[in-house]
């Protein structure tokens, strides 16, 4: 089975904005994922494309991941749309992966979108709300900040896990999101303002909950055939692991950790032949701030229960033993549904290639995302690792595609 590496990855900025469309905002991340590659890559040398989106306010819902290939210039490449809630777009490039593993395609795009901001409050609850268990969750009231605060009070009681634990999630990620242009929170937050403010789901409160986001994010997998003819600095994917569970909480047999996640992580890190201690970064699914300790004892960054001291030693800051969510996560940076997993992939990317400005870890070599649908109902995990060049892949393969090209037109 082929290798694959990621070449390029791009976003357009995260927040509210009236004066977009699903397809301009796709358009940005498209633009940016395709000027990222280093040595330059055509629409025209693109495969096949999977895009992830929920569908939020109804808009497209059918065909929708043609409705923004075409708009990029696609025409006729085959396009797979994916909805996993929350997920959506980890599993696309997790799709592209496999589409180039395979040897089924040699570039393909894996992005998504999402637009949250132009309906009433109302509107908004519904359409995130059809991503939860719907006959005995939505229908009887239950919030996604109510499921999670119930995994938060429940990890508070048998862990002694604090409220200023969790505020110090939303500290951490405002202060990584206040150093990325891209974030749409942007700005630094207090330990006492994470403390203080208006309770959303007891025991949550808003700076422990991540905001609704309009945004779009690209990125671009090729195989080892071709992967000479994008980079001379090639990052490869080195594992892959995905998993699902029930999608109501209520059915689970514990409330202190997501089985789906624990999977996906347990088959990635075989994959890559990697333990967590040799990850130098992680961007996780910090929907909630108890999502985020969650992730560390799922992901195996410390054992279970331990997530609330390992967020207190501070292990997880920029300059930290394993900085998590450098790029604000979904706290700092929003959380468009459709884009979020590849907007993940986004940030794996311009660390591992030293273009992470003001958040730059140190000489990363490999780095960990980690996106979940709902409350759990599915997850996904990539393992990216810089490697050095290798001469011995063909140099020429661009060539002879070029020249396919032309004799199939």
């Amino acid at each position: 089975m082929r290798d694959a590496y990621l070449v390029g990855a791009g976003q357009s900025a995260y927040g509210a904005f009236p004066e977009e469309s699903y397809r301009s905002l796709f358009q940005t991340a498209f633009e940016e994922a395709t000027e990222s590659v280093p040595n330059g890559l055509e629409a025209s040398e693109i495969d096949e494309a999977v895009i992830g989106t929920l569908g939020v306010g109804g808009r497209q819902l059918g065909l929708s991941g043609p409705a923004v290939t075409e708009y990029v210039g696609l025409d006729g490449v085959p396009c797979t749309r994916v909805e996993n809630a929350c997920a959506a777009s980890g599993f696309a490039v997790r799709q592209a992966v496999q589409a180039v593993k395979s040897g089924m395609a040699d570039v393909v795009l894996a992005g998504g979108f999402e637009i949250m901001t132009d309906m009433s409050s109302d509107a908004t609850k519904y359409w995130l709300g059809v991503s939860g268990e719907t006959e005995w969750e939505r229908l009887s009231g239950t919030t996604f900040s109510g499921v999670y605060a119930q995994m938060a009070s429940v990890h508070m009681e048998k862990y002694g896990t604090t409220r200023e634990q969790l505020s110090r999630v939303a500290v951490k990620n405002h202060a990584n999101g206040a150093k990325n242009p891209h974030a749409q929170l942007g700005f630094e937050c207090s330990l006492e303002d994470a403390q203080s403010a208006p309770v959303v789901a007891d025991p949550l409160n808003l700076y422990h909950c991540c905001p609704t986001s309009d945004g779009a994010a690209c990125a671009l997998i090729v195989s080892e055939d071709v992967v000479d003819e994008y980079t001379d600095d090639p990052i490869r994917v080195a594992g892959v692991g995905a998993g699902s569970d029930t999608v109501g909480l209520f059915e689970r047999d514990s409330y202190t950790g997501v089985p789906a996640s624990q999977r996906a992580g347990e088959t990635a890190y075989e994959m890559a032949d990697l333990e967590p201690g040799d990850l130098d970064f992680a961007e996780v699914h910090d929907c909630f701030a108890i999502a985020e300790l969650l992730a560390y004892e799922d992901l195996g960054f410390c054992e279970e229960g331990e997530a609330g001291p390992f967020i207190e030693s501070g292990a997880t800051e920029l300059g930290g033993e394993l900085p998590v969510n450098t790029s604000g996560g979904l706290k700092s940076k929003g959380h468009p549904i459709g884009a979020t997993g590849a907007g993940q992939v986004v940030e794996a990317y311009k660390q591992l290639s030293g273009k992470a400005g003001d958040r730059q870890v140190d000489d990363p070599v490999r780095g960990l995302t980690h996106n979940v649908g709902g409350s759990g109902g599915a997850a996904v995990v990539h393992i990216f690792e810089r490697e050095e060049h290798s001469s011995s892949k063909s140099s020429s393969a661009r060539g002879a595609r070029e020249r396919e090209s032309e004799v199939s037109a």
